[in-house]
Parts: structure tokens; sequence; C-alpha cells
């Protein structure tokens, strides 16, 4: 029996220290692993660190020398282009064609032509008023300007070229003439041509720029032309276009003028242009500015004629040795208005622009300028108007208008306004 209690006992005991062993290994096993773990976290975290740390270091490094490189080739860029345009890779080329474009001064210098022609002839150009002694500005006490126009300077000694239309007008008037420089000088009528429209006047000044004259005879169609004027009192506008037609007949225009021909141009020409210089692109006059029918074109009287009027008056000047009367051949008396006979294409512009209102009109006159204060203007007669017939005889051309004012009395005017027929007295004075 003691055996077998001490080996319970023993047994007892074996047992009890096979589960303190068991408890202990469990034990000593989870702080081992609680340690291993805490280990390899802080290998870990210290791996991840440095990993971090260099990283980090090598973004701003790359950041840094990337940036260098791009500010480098931003700022070579036009040599590397420069370089590289015309490096192809293998890949086929299409080459436009390369124009050089030179700077603004250049076009400047090269094609400003017209404004060197007006450098050169825009200084002998002249501003023409003619002013009404007997009617006075109700504010300023002074003569009211009955009507504008230009010239410009043939003779350094004064002597001005210009239209007859634009000088002669009725008694009790006085040319004023204005210089490039503003100055103003009392004109003196010297010498007039109704026939040709062509009238000079002298001022007294000397020294003064002269206007070159060209040649007429040789002007080519489609030509460069300069027209210098004063419209609305503007003095010296300029405006351009081109020579339409080098020799356009009087009787075309429905104008009493024998044997003279016009320069037709679609340079602007307005009312007070008449009597100005159209200057070709050497600077040279070969054209007296006379008259605008509607817009693109416009007419001048070519230079021949006004050299040969003035190769005249200097004769007649030297051989009675005074200033000899006007040259006029017809003594008409004045009503004040500028008119062209309505043609055929004429009268199609007009109905285009006025619609079916002139269908009636089969013949006529086109008052185109009514001068203020004239017999026509009193009268009530309107630039636009179509006179049809004159003292009830019918109005073919301009040229009934004229014999009808070579007659002494009133006249009579039928007149189409619009869509009305009107009938104006006008009372031309002598």
């Amino acid at each position: 029996m003691p055996n077998l209690r001490s080996r319970r006992r023993n047994l007892a005991m074996v047992y009890r220290l096979s589960i303190f062993k068991k408890d202990y290994l469990s034990h000593i096993r989870s702080v081992v692993s609680i340690k291993a773990d805490q280990v390899r976290s802080k290998h870990l975290c210290q791996r991840d660190n440095r990993i971090y740390g260099r990283s980090g270091k090598h973004f701003l490094t790359y950041t840094l020398v990337i940036s260098g490189i791009g500010y480098f080739l931003y700022k070579k860029r036009n040599d590397f282009y420069e370089r590289f345009r015309d490096f192809t890779f293998g890949m086929p080329v299409v080459k436009s064609l390369t124009i050089f474009t030179p700077s603004l001064v250049d076009y400047r210098e090269k094609y400003n032509f017209i404004a060197d022609v007006v450098a050169i002839s825009a200084p002998s150009v002249v501003y023409i008023e003619i002013k009404d002694e007997k009617k006075l500005d109700m504010f300023t006490g002074r003569p009211i300007t009955a009507s504008n126009g230009c010239g410009f300077i043939v003779g350094s000694d004064g002597l001005i070229l210009t239209n007859a239309h634009v000088v002669i007008k009725k008694r009790g008037t006085t040319v004023k003439v204005r210089l490039h420089d503003g100055t103003v000088y009392t004109g003196l009528i010297e010498d007039v041509d109704m026939q040709s429209d062509l009238a000079t006047v002298r001022i007294n000044k000397t020294n003064l720029p002269v206007m070159k004259l060209g040649n007429s005879s040789d002007i080519r169609p489609g030509e460069f032309v300069i027209a210098i004027g004063s419209p609305l009192s503007l003095s010296n506008t300029i405006t351009s276009g081109i020579v339409s037609s080098t020799n356009r007949p009087s009787e075309e225009l429905g104008l009493d003028k024998k044997n003279l021909t016009y320069i037709q141009t679609d340079a602007a020409i307005t009312f007070g242009n008449s009597g100005g210089p159209l200057v070709n692109l050497n600077g040279e006059a070969i054209g007296i500015n006379a008259m605008k029918v509607t817009a693109g074109i416009s007419f001048a009287i070519p230079i021949d004629y006004a050299k040969e009027f003035l190769r005249k008056a200097e004769i007649r000047r030297k051989n009675k040795g005074k200033i000899p009367e006007p040259m006029e051949t017809h003594r008409r008396r004045y009503m004040g208005i500028t008119m062209l006979t309505i043609t055929p294409d004429i009268l199609f512009e007009l109905q285009n622009k006025r619609g079916s209102a002139l269908e009636m009109i089969k013949h006529g006159v086109f008052v185109w300028r009514v001068i203020v204060d004239s017999p026509a203007y009193c009268g009530g007669l309107q630039a636009g108007d179509i006179i049809t017939h004159v003292n009830e005889v019918p109005v073919l051309a301009a040229v009934n208008i004229y014999k009808a004012l070579e007659s002494s009395g009133p006249l009579k005017l039928t007149v189409v306004r619009q869509r009305d027929i009107l009938t104006i007295m006008v009372d031309p004075e002598e």
C-alpha cells in the first residue's frame, strides 16, 4: 500500500510538473512572440523611415534637376528651333513659299506714294471764297459767303488758275483767296473763258510755290490720280482714284461746250473741289476738277486746255499792255445752277435710286447744284430737281437752258421733284 501511495504521489507530482511546464512554456512563447513582434515592428519602422527619408530627398533632387532642365530649354527654345526645324526624322515635308515681310517702316517708305505726291502738290493749292458785299452776317457784320471753291498757283507772282463758275457769280461780290499757310488775300479776276469754264485770279503776293503742269494727252485709263480741293470749306482735302476715261465728249454730258472733252475719274470730287487740281503720281496737274455727277463719276477739264488758255491770256496782256477784258464768248444772264443733261444711263441710275417715280421722265436736265442766294435759289429750285420744260418748251439738253438765258424776261420752269411736278418762276440776273 505504501508503495501504491508513493506511486500515486509521484504521478500527481509529474502531472503538476507537466501542467506547469506547459503553462510556463506557453507564457514564455507568448512573451517571446511579443518581443519578436516589437523587434520586427521597430525594424520595419526604421526601414520605412530610411526609405521615406531617402525617397523625399530624391524627389526634391529630381524636381530641382527637371526644373533646371526645363528653364534651360525654355531660354534656348529659339536656338533649338533654328537648329532642328529642318530635321524631317524620316517623315516627308511639304514646304510652303516663304515671303519676306518687311517692317511697317519699310511699307511707309516704299508704298505711300500718294503722301509723297501730296507733300509736293498741296502747298500750291488755294481755297477760294466768294463774299457777297451786299449781304452781311447778322452776328459778325461781315459779308456772307456766297460760294466757295479751289484753285492752284500757276505763277510765282500770284497767278491762280480755277474754274470760271467758281469766281464768276454776280455783281457786288469779292474774291478771297486763302493760301496753304492760312494767310488770306483779295483776288482780282483777270481772264475768264466761259466756253472752257476756266479763269485766272491774281493776288498781291510773290515767291509762291507753283504747281507743275503735266500733259493730259498722254494719260491712260486706269492711271492713278489724286484730287486736291476744299469740300465743305475744308482746305487741302485729299481723295484718290483712277482715270475712268480720258476723252469724254461734252455732248455726252449734255454741256454746251463745243470741241471740249473731259477726264472722267472715280476720285471723289464734291462742290468745294471745283477749280482744284487733278494730279498724277509725278505731282503734275493733268486736269482741273469741274463737277461731280454721282458717286464714282466725276469730271475734270484736261490741263492741255488750261495751258492754251494761259498762253492766249499772256499774249493778250503783252500785246495790249493791260489786263484784257474777259474772254467770254456768250453773254448770258446769271441763273445760279449747275446742270447735267439726262442721258439714258443717267436716267437709269436715277430710277434705281428713286424708284418708279421717274418713269414719266423722257428728257430734261438734272440740277446737281444750286448756288446760295442765286436767282434759282430764290425762286425755289433745289439740287436734285429735274427740269423738263422751260417756258413750256421741252428741255432736251442743257443747251435749251442756255438759249433761254440769252433771252429776256423770267423763266417758267417745269420741275419734277421726287413724285411731284412743280412750276417754278426764276428771274435771272444780267
